[in-house]
């Protein structure tokens, strides 16, 4: 119950706040008009003060820019908890919202890290390349067929992905929850080796993962990388966090 209730829309008082500033307002600028017409009134009946009739002009244009000035305040304040209810808290994010992110700018051999539920989660656009060297990589790890439940049952493949070129990973080592690094790049210029085909290190204990997330033999980390729930809602939006199927 206590994480449903911090899931809720926050209640914003500004705009109750406002409406009943300008209310006051309005009704002490409305006494002030009253008071001004019976001194105007007055004033009438004795022609020789013109000044006091000009500086009661002055305020009552004064008091009319006020009032709405006040006004547009508070029409903005009732409207802020509509808007922002339109977007999660970081609350509602960290506790497992779903997220949707728009991989269309992602270029190929790239990769972005967003956060769900409190954890980096990866998405790396793969070159034709690099699934090629997940191909390679089978005899290399440990899991090749993806048999522990590390991810959901339509990620079961040997890329690990609904897309072929998009893969989706929890980017936290399976051994002590470290964060594992990325080694996207094959050969000696990953510091790995000239037989590197490409993935990941886990600098903490030196587990490797390929491509697609998948632990080599003979590494601490006893499992893949997780793949977390996701759907593609287009070819280029992908939400995490949620299993319907997707584009």
């Amino acid at each position: 119950m206590h994480i449903y209730n911090d899931l809720q829309p926050k209640r914003y008082n500004l705009g109750s706040v406002l409406r009943y500033t300008a209310r006051f307002f309005g009704e002490q600028i409305l006494h002030g008009q009253v008071a001004d017409q019976m001194e105007e009134h007055s004033n009438s009946e004795d022609q020789g003060d013109s000044a006091s009739n000009s500086v009661d002009t002055k305020k009552r244009r004064i008091l009319i820019g006020v009032t709405g000035a006040v006004g547009a305040v508070a029409g903005i304040g009732a409207v802020t908890p509509f808007v922002m209810s339109m977007f999660p808290s970081e609350r509602a994010r960290a506790a497992g919202a779903p997220l949707e992110v728009d991989v269309g700018n992602i270029e190929p051999g790239m990769m972005i890290t967003e956060e769900w539920r409190g954890k980096p989660v990866w998405i790396l656009h793969r070159t034709a390349e690099m699934i090629e060297a997940v191909r390679k990589s089978d005899d290399k790890v440990a899991d090749p067929d993806s048999r522990l439940p590390m991810q959901p049952d339509y990620a079961q493949n040997e890329l690990r992905s609904i897309k072929p070129d998009y893969l989706v990973l929890v980017g936290i080592c399976t051994h002590l929850g470290c964060s594992p690094s990325q080694k996207l790049e094959a050969g000696e210029a990953s510091g790995l080796g000239a037989e590197w085909l490409g993935g990941f290190f886990c600098p903490c204990h030196g587990s490797r993962f390929d491509l697609a997330g998948r632990v080599y033999k003979g590494a601490l980390a006893p499992a893949n990388l997780d793949v977390p729930p996701h759907t593609f809602l287009t070819d280029t939006r992908v939400l995490i966090g949620e299993d319907r199927k997707g584009a």
